[in-house]
């Protein structure tokens, strides 16, 4: 009894319950349910591309069919978490949701390069041991995401590009298209604006209706929605993984890649800090590692994860010129969404299977 009455005492002055779990775990107004098992604790987050995506141009339609496709996507991703399954498993399946749609700029809805060609990058992370594969430029891979994931685990590389990323994921049993599989009517008409309108450079995305100029001399560029897609997750079994999925820009030339397949710009995934999925003008958070500089502030300065990702979205990005957006989630289980254009498609889900969805700022 003794015994019992000084460990109940000790807990407490700790801040525990008497199961040893933290009487409290909420920040930023987000909670995690009190558990024997704080191994019940998981969370997910998706994107769809951010830019600028205002609710005067969006009709009633358009957007309910945006919402629809990122609440499946996590669904499929919480029904992996909810069973026990890995983050891994669980940011895969839910990107393959955002490729198989022709909404979202990846997949299904790739853009169309200067060639008429649907060119598509994509890459994956594993919190646990810092493994990663990535593809870039693969035309015939139905899934790139999980042709990225066959990378990281069926060979010793981190990524391919090309006709040999394709050799390898039909070697690999991935399913394979015929390149007319991604072609659709808004994308094509979208390159034949563009080449219309200027031809000599690219665009991310097909709306193009605000200009913008660019931090580089001589360049500008329009957008109305960055295309990329992503999740990260956090299981069950204490597992961060992040995924990442593009088709580019839109009358992209010279076999252009941007941040999505590069481990560290577009995706990074670390146990020990967070997972990160970007989306937004790639060459800017190629030059400043955005996804891994988040990590790192949290690992070697000691920031929460909302200062980190804030710290790179809304300051260090836009000072070179580039913007757009990065989801994350941190070991305890928090999410930041920042993003510094009009909008940005993102959802999350908690383990009580609480989904939200969100567009606009």
């Amino acid at each position: 009894m003794i015994a019992t009455l000084i460990t109940t005492s000790i807990l407490m002055m700790a801040g525990l319950n008497t199961a040893g779990i933290p009487r409290t775990c909420s920040e930023g107004g987000r909670r995690c349910l009190e558990s024997a098992q704080e191994g019940q604790r998981y969370v997910m987050a998706i994107h769809g591309g951010a830019g600028t995506i205002l609710k005067s141009n969006m009709t009633a339609g358009k957007e309910q069919a945006y919402r629809a496709v990122l609440e499946q996507a996590l669904q499929t991703g919480y029904a992996i978490l909810k069973k026990g399954g890995s983050s891994l498993d669980a940011v895969e399946a839910t990107v393959r949701v955002m490729e198989n749609s022709p909404l979202f700029n990846a997949g299904k809805g790739a853009v169309f390069t200067n060639e008429g060609r649907n060119e598509m990058d994509a890459s994956i992370m594993s919190g646990s041991n810092l493994a990663a594969g990535a593809v870039a430029g693969v035309t015939v891979i139905k899934n790139p995401i999980s042709a990225a994931r066959a990378v990281m685990e069926k060979s010793q590389h981190v990524m391919m590009a090309g006709a040999g990323a394709e050799k390898f994921a039909k070697e690999a049993g991935l399913e394979i298209v015929d390149p007319s599989y991604f072609r659709t009517e808004d994308r094509w008409k979208a390159l034949q604006r563009v080449k219309a309108a200027d031809p000599d450079k690219a665009r991310l995305d097909h709306d193009s209706t605000l200009p913008k100029t660019s931090g580089i001399p001589g360049g500008a560029h329009r957008d109305d929605k960055f295309g990329t897609v992503g999740a990260v997750a956090l299981d069950q079994q204490g597992n961060l993984a992040a995924a990442t999925s593009t088709g580019g820009m839109t009358n992209k030339k010279f076999g252009r890649i941007g941040d999505s397949p590069i481990i560290g710009a577009g995706t990074y995934a670390n146990n020990a800090t967070c997972a990160v999925s970007c989306t937004g003008w790639g060459e800017y958070f190629i030059r400043l590692c955005v996804a891994k500089s988040v990590s790192d502030l949290m690992e070697y300065r000691g920031w929460s994860l909302q200062q980190a990702a804030a710290e790179l979205i809304l300051e260090k990005v836009p000072a070179l010129g580039g913007d757009g957006g990065l989801i994350a989630i941190d070991k305890d289980g928090n999410i930041a969404m920042p993003f510094s254009t009009a909008g940005m498609y993102r959802g999350s889900v908690t383990e009580d299977g609480k989904i939200t969805v969100e567009i606009y700022k």
